[in-house]
């Protein structure tokens, strides 16, 4: 894919996340969350392909959609928004890419990264996993501390959070910009991941 057509497609992706609702700083959320999931790939995959790009550009592409509140409390819910939400987001981006251009086996392979598939035998699936757990150190994580305000709680989410990421992307997490009570527990967690 030429440089001219990857920034096009990241364009129509920033264009489509500004629709986000959702301020952070009083910026959308999905469109700051996706330039961060940008400068995360940077750091993990400096020559990441272009599906690669693309997917975690658009990791929260119309998240906002399918609020989580729409769905049970518990595991069981919380599954199913998920599932949910990576059906949405493989549509979406589609959507998106397809008008400026890019080819349809790209978007297909995009696609696949959204959804995560081939996690666990796929590097490249694995790369998305480790850039999407960073940002949400970095953009979520504050909130479900100060949401939840239970220590044992939360480092039970870092802990089942920590296994999904490489050993590369465990290095950089204590890099991810966050507050001073959030970042005491991602330390204790990366200490004792069990």
């Amino acid at each position: 894919m030429s440089g001219d057509l990857l920034s096009a497609a990241i364009a129509a992706i920033d264009a489509a996340n500004a629709y986000d609702p959702n301020l952070t700083d009083g910026r959308p959320r999905a469109l700051m969350q996706g330039e961060l999931a940008s400068q995360w790939l940077a750091r993990l995959a400096p020559d990441a392909p272009a599906a690669l790009v693309l997917a975690a550009r658009a990791h929260h592409l119309r998240r906002w959609a399918i609020p989580r509140d729409d769905y049970p409390d518990g595991r069981g819910g919380y599954l199913r928004w998920r599932r949910d939400l990576k059906a949405v987001h493989a549509e979406s981006v589609a959507h998106v890419l397809r008008p400026v251009g890019v080819d349809p086996a790209t978007i297909e392979r995009t696609q696949q990264l959204v959804r995560k598939q081939g996690l666990g035998t796929d590097p490249e699936a694995q790369t998305f996993e480790d850039v999407v757990c960073l940002v949400f150190l970095e953009t979520q994580f504050e909130d479900l501390v100060e949401r939840l305000d239970d220590e044992p709680k939360m480092l039970d989410v870092l802990r089942k959070t920590i296994p999904k990421m490489s050993p590369a992307a465990l290095a950089l997490a204590g890099d991810a910009h966050v507050p001073p009570r959030a970042a005491a527990l991602l330390a204790r967690a990366l200490e004792s991941p069990a």
